[in-house]
């Protein structure tokens, strides 16, 4: 069972004359797999394509059969954007079992739920605090717990450490790894070395087109012999890029 993307193509404004994606396939890997590319790449449409937020102008995308944009394909489907909202007048559990509530939940199992999810996240001691106090790195945490409260099983982050200090990115790495065996993940950064080295897969994406779509070593292995060390990554993602024909 896994998302799978067939055929995709998808272009934005009026006439729809340069797609951003174009015929684009991809499935899914189990673990956590990092997206990486640069700006303008399709990263984002390519999550919110696979989060139903969008609908693509041609193509399928469907999980275990189930077609985007279907109850049965929400239910285990999470997606954190860029942004997060904070709802200040709730608390971090509050907002968890909120956004549960949205996906289908009953009220009861949002609440119980809720706790469970920001436990997951190393983020219970926080549950009765509002999260108009939370920091920043604390607030994605909040995210991840209203992504995972409802069970899903495909968890999608658009640059999710975006502004977290060295030791809040340390702690949602952790989170990560700690939920890999559960769920799949597939999370944007522009950061080639957030989470290179811990990720299962790497999938980089320019212009709409994967340049490479494999393991995390396999990834790392696209670094030049004279790369220096502890550099593997930013070598093997320019290296990729390089070879990318100029449009």
């Amino acid at each position: 069972m896994t998302l799978v993307l067939d055929s995709c193509s998808y272009a934005y404004g009026r006439f729809r004359r340069h797609p951003v994606l174009e015929d684009f396939d991809y499935r899914l890997p189990e673990g956590v797999t990092i997206l990486l590319g640069p700006n303008g790449a399709g990263k984002s449409t390519l999550l919110k394509l696979a989060a139903s937020v969008t609908r693509p102008d041609t193509g399928t995308i469907t999980f275990d059969g189930a077609p985007a944009g279907t109850a049965a394909y929400r239910r285990v489907i999470a997606w954190m954007p860029q942004d997060i909202t904070r709802m200040r007048s709730l608390t971090a559990r509050e907002q968890v079992a909120y956004v549960g509530w949205l996906k289908g939940m009953s009220r009861t199992d949002a609440w119980d739920q809720a706790l469970d999810a920001l436990r997951r996240v190393e983020l219970a001691d926080q549950a009765d605090t509002r999260t108009s106090r939370l920091s920043g790195g604390q607030l994605r945490r909040v995210g991840v717990a209203a992504a995972l409260v409802h069970s899903a099983r495909v968890l999608l982050l658009d640059e999710p450490t975006a502004g977290m200090d060295p030791r809040q990115r340390r702690v949602f790495r952790d989170v990560l790894r700690g939920l890999s065996s559960e769920v799949r993940v597939l999370m944007s950064t522009h950061d080639v070395a957030d989470l290179a080295d811990d990720a299962d897969n790497v999938a980089v994406l320019d212009s709409g087109r994967l340049l490479y779509e494999g393991t995390s070593a396999g990834f790392l292995a696209q670094a030049p012999a004279d790369t220096l060390p502890g550099r593997a990554a930013e070598g093997a993602y320019t290296h990729l890029l390089e070879g990318t024909p100029t449009h």
